[in-house]
């Protein structure tokens, strides 16, 4: 039986105002950042193409099923 490595984290955006460089309905695959978590807030790569911490509720998790995973995996 194969087990699944650490599996990525992925969110859909579902709020973005005042965040121009957020895309609404866009999936981001979430930066581990254990402090900004506890704080409220996610660390993603933005389409400004740096990483930044935006408050978590601008975010729906969403689960992805493996290849589509695996795809974005090596897009990224």
């Amino acid at each position: 039986m194969k087990t699944r490595k650490t599996s990525a984290r992925y969110v859909i955006c579902v709020r973005n105002q005042d965040c121009d460089d957020l895309m609404l309905r866009k999936v981001y695959q979430i930066l581990p950042d254990e402090k900004a978590e506890a704080e409220g807030h996610i660390r993603i790569v933005d389409e400004s193409g740096e990483d930044y911490l935006y408050p978590a509720d601008n975010f729906l998790p969403i689960e992805l099923p493996r290849p589509v995973e695996e795809a974005l995996a090596g897009v990224s």
